[in-house]
């Protein structure tokens, strides 16, 4: 379709449906964007971050640089990105589409966390989401990891497989637990699923996910990739827990 006709169609169908702020609904001037006071309340990572966990660090290093916690506790994958921080309106973002069937955030959404990710994105990539388990996924109706990792991997040409993990046995809501309880709570629970073995075995894999709190999520995935012969994984999430200090 020609852009003249595009911009024409577009115009015609804001006169009927102004766009609207992705997050309170209010008037915007474009589609897939944010009111004022929303973008103002929403912590976009940018800058000096932690190469492992995509958190935001002082300075104007230029080179690859790793927070305090990543050099004290190894990770299993080697990089990481985040495109916000889990506050303000990025949190109203995630509980949105996690919680309030918001499908229509996955495009731009999913637009933030490529833009995020961009400097870590290899060629011929393999795009994984972390899995939900089945009971989980019954209640919700989607994986939101999924459709993310869809919709990143189809914007930059890579493969993605959305089931490629699996939730072994169902884990307890891990809010308000310790790292170490964390990882207790998910010690044997995600596990590559049998069919995609040969496929994963010496690639490069990039784990999707909504939110990084303390990375015991990522790391049992990262540690199942690993096992099952990757041959290095990296992460994404859309959103990033700040830490205290």
């Amino acid at each position: 379709m020609p852009d003249a006709v595009r911009s024409a169609l577009r115009m015609a169908l804001h006169t009927v449906f102004p766009p609207r702020c992705l997050c309170c609904g209010e008037a915007v001037s474009t589609d897939d964007g944010l009111c004022g006071p929303c973008w103002r309340e929403t912590s976009f990572i940018s800058g000096t971050v932690c190469d492992c966990c995509g958190t935001p660090l002082p300075g104007e290093d230029p080179g690859p640089v790793l927070c305090d916690a990543c050099l004290a506790q190894p990770r299993p994958w080697a990089r990481g990105r985040a495109a916000f921080l889990y506050a303000g309106t990025g949190r109203k973002l995630v509980l949105q589409l996690k919680h309030a069937d918001r499908l229509d955030l996955v495009p731009p959404l999913a637009a933030m966390l490529t833009r995020a990710a961009q400097p870590i994105l290899r060629p011929k990539m393999l795009v994984a989401p972390v899995p939900l388990h089945r009971l989980r996924l019954l209640r919700r109706k989607f994986n939101q990891s999924a459709m993310l990792a869809q919709a990143l991997a189809r914007s930059r040409g890579l493969s993605c497989i959305p089931d490629l993990f699996v939730r072994t046995r169902p884990t307890a809501a891990m809010e308000g637990m310790t790292r170490v309880e964390r990882m207790a709570n998910l010690a044997g629970a995600i596990a590559v699923v049998p069919k995609h073995r040969d496929r994963i075995k010496g690639r490069h894999l990039l784990l999707i996910d909504d939110v990084l709190t303390s990375g015991a999520t990522l790391e049992a995935t990262a540690e199942a990739a690993l096992a099952a012969g990757a041959a290095k994984v990296s992460v994404a999430v859309l959103a990033r827990v700040a830490r205290d200090g």
